[in-house]
């Protein structure tokens, strides 16, 4: 059992009264020799909740491994520690936060932390998106930003997001989430911190004012050329805080046609019409894609709770077909590299301007990015997972991860946003609509430029998180000699890095036949994810072609399942 003389102490430096008697009751029922109550307490004081790179994510409950207030307010002084350090005493945080439980008070506890410790702070107006946080954090110059959000984690769970800016990062990392050593850095001083109840906090913090959200807005609109808007778009929030914006975003931009899923538009914290708040989950557009039927509409927009990720659907026949992260990544990089090409051609060098010139995705995401740039003589990077490696891509003009994270608009937001990626996306499915064409087109005739690229994910979820050591190490040791009838010809192991990229956790298999699986294990879940991509030429015709692509791809699942089997 956990060190009872640990758990007191805790307990009475917890400034929150209601973790104090949650902790204490827990307490009593494990003395009194409940298994489960032993258990649970166990687990919660197994560690201190980890900061890393991705800030702080876990359930909501009292106890060090929980996000609580105690260790809330603990990470607000480490981080207001390090900026003093950095920066000296004039170091300017901006906090903002969603409609999650506790959401607020975490970010109020973050400013007033910061205020009493010395440090300028502003705190946005209301719960907002994550990407209006990361705006700020660039429009208002701040050293550093924080935003409050679990993203699309169930309705139990909270997190705290760090974004570096100011003088602590170069202009590529301005407004961008941190990345090592910061995050070792800024978790030495959280561990330093002294008890929860004796940090200090002020009231005398500043709010920001609402015409960050209009400015934010007018990026979004001003992203969409002029040109058609006739398309009925079906939007859903996921019972997140994206409607409020998306509703200007989508007016500003002259889109008037747009019906929400009334029973998703209003932020909700308990998510109540989806078993999970993430628009890739199956069966999470469901009430979307109803509404879409009723109303007879040509697109589906989602976004996720905190608005960061963008997803789509569209009709096909006489079915709706939710388009995966790969190929809303790849209309939207079509569109961009199209962008650069036209102000390469009407720039007075001949140079492509403002904001740059690089289209970046992650290893794990589809190739067809690459093969597009090339075709217009734009760059590619691949980086590691994750926006913190994609948006510091220098020189970017757009970039996407798989996980529907879309960084359209760089200059203003230096991460995924599922906004201004959901109105852009809009406006190139009006514009083909106009021309008697569509996004399912549009992928089409991607393919026959440049080859079918098809994808998929296998995931292995586990109880026992040893495992996903040991499958990473069976996949090391023993590659197989093939895959979906074609010989691997490539085993890559990243743990190292490469001449590109920094060491990771990850293995790459290429078959002789161009296809790809990349194997990691997930940096937010006990599972190990693996990202299959089947590329097949379009020789003996489109149709063909994709179904020898769709094909191989099902033999290619197979054959990995079966390659991560212990």
């Amino acid at each position: 059992m956990v060190n009872v003389s640990a758990v007191r102490e805790w307990i009475a430096a917890d400034p929150d009264e209601d973790d104090r008697a949650e902790l204490a009751e827990l307490l009593s029922r494990a003395e009194e020799g409940e298994a489960e109550a032993q258990a649970e307490l166990d687990d919660r004081f197994s560690s201190f909740l980890q900061f890393g790179t991705a800030g702080l994510r876990g359930p909501m409950a009292a106890g060090p491994f929980r996000m609580n207030t105690a260790v809330v307010r603990k990470a607000a002084a480490g981080l207001s520690s390090y900026l003093r350090k950095k920066t000296g005493g004039d170091a300017f945080l901006v906090v903002g936060y969603d409609a999650r439980r506790n959401s607020r008070k975490f970010a109020e506890d973050t400013a007033a932390i910061a205020t009493a410790a010395g440090l300028r702070a502003a705190i946005l107006p209301r719960a907002l998106p994550t990407p209006i946080l990361a705006y700020a954090v660039r429009a208002l110059g701040a050293d550093a930003g924080v935003m409050v959000t679990a993203s699309h984690n169930p309705a139990r769970d909270n997190g705290y997001k760090v974004y570096l800016g100011g003088t602590h990062t170069d202009e590529d990392g301005r407004g961008v989430q941190l990345v090592p050593p910061a995050d070792a850095e800024i978790a030495r001083e959280i561990e330093a911190t002294g008890s929860a109840a004796d940090i200090p906090l002020a009231t005398d913090y500043a709010t920001v004012g609402e015409e960050l959200v209009d400015s934010y807005v007018a990026e979004c609109a001003a992203l969409v050329p002029a040109g058609p808007r006739d398309l009925r778009i079906v939007y859903t929030a996921m019972h997140g805080v994206g409607a409020q914006i998306m509703r200007r975003v989508f007016a500003t931009a002259g889109f008037r046609d747009v019906v929400e899923v009334a029973e998703q538009c209003e932020p909700d914290p308990d998510f109540p019409t989806v078993a999970f708040p993430n628009p890739e989950e199956a069966g999470a557009l469901d009430l979307a894609i109803a509404t879409a039927r009723r109303v007879g509409a040509d697109l589906i927009v989602a976004s996720d709770p905190d608005a960061d990720r963008c997803s789509a659907a569209v009709p096909d026949g006489d079915e709706w077909r939710q388009l995966s992260g790969d190929e809303i990544g790849s209309i939207l990089g079509e569109q961009a590299a199209q962008k650069l090409e036209r102000q390469a051609a009407s720039g007075p060098s001949g140079a492509p301007e403002s904001p740059g010139g690089v289209l970046a995705n992650s290893i794990v995401s589809s190739r067809l990015l690459g093969r597009i740039a090339a075709a217009h003589g734009t760059e590619h990077r691949e980086t590691l997972t994750g926006f913190k490696w994609i948006a510091r891509v220098h020189d970017i003009a757009y970039g996407y991860e798989e996980a529907i994270g879309f960084c359209v608009n760089p200059a203003a937001v230096r991460d995924k946003d599922g906004m201004s990626a959901g109105i852009l996306l809009a406006s190139v499915a009006a514009g083909l609509a106009a021309s008697g064409s569509s996004l399912l087109d549009e992928l089409d005739r991607l393919y026959a430029l440049h080859g079918v690229f098809l994808t998929a994910p296998v995931t292995v979820r586990v109880e026992d998180l040893s495992i996903i050591g040991r499958t990473m190490d069976k996949v090391r040791r023993e590659p197989p000699a093939s895959l979906a009838g074609s010989p691997v010809v490539g085993s890559l192991d990243l743990s190292e890095g490469t001449e590109d990229l920094p060491p990771t956790d990850a293995i790459v298999w290429h078959t002789q036949a161009d296809d790809r699986v990349v194997i990691r294990p997930s940096g937010t879940e006990p599972k190990v994810k693996c990202y299959l991509e089947v590329c097949e030429p379009v020789e003996g015709g489109l149709d063909s072609a994709k179904k020898t692509a769709a094909s191989r791809l099902e033999a290619l699942k197979a054959d990995v399942s079966a390659a991560l089997k212990l």
